[in-house]
């Protein structure tokens, strides 16, 4: 009888396994993939006026800014300044969320590293691992 149970819970742990590393395999072919496309990913903004235009990457970074030159009639360096700042924030905040969905598109369900990349919580990035390790799996 224990040698049964002993075979159940062997092809049950076999099965988990299995399921785990296909997902891994699975997760470590698409990575290349994904470097790939956060590497071209490119989140473009205008401001209201169409006066300003930005351009990021994947991580909010500054690519570019282009400025029509009918800015340059109001003379107001404030304005600018504060038009520029804003498309560029929106900008990024576009290519937070864009990275967000690429990457959650490689990821399993519920990763905590897609919810990370939604709330910046560590806890949320390290609680798996934390209960792993305090169950000494």
């Amino acid at each position: 009888m224990a040698e049964s149970a002993d075979r159940d819970a062997n092809r049950a742990l076999r099965a988990r396994f299995d399921e785990v590393y296909g997902q891994y395999q699975r997760l470590r072919s698409g990575l290349d993939e994904l470097q790939i496309r956060l590497a071209e990913l490119r989140v473009t903004e205008r401001s209201d006026d169409g006066q300003v235009t930005a351009v990021v990457g994947a991580r909010g970074e500054l690519i570019s800014v282009e400025v029509a030159p009918s800015v340059f009639r109001d003379r107001d360096a404030g304005a600018l300044s504060r038009k520029i700042t804003d498309t560029v924030l929106r900008a990024s905040r576009g290519a937070v969320t864009a990275t967000r969905e690429l990457v959650a598109g490689y990821l399993p369900p519920g990763s905590p590293s897609v919810e990370f990349l939604r709330t910046h919580d560590f806890g949320a990035l390290l609680g798996r691992a934390d209960a792993v390790l305090s169950r000494g799996e």
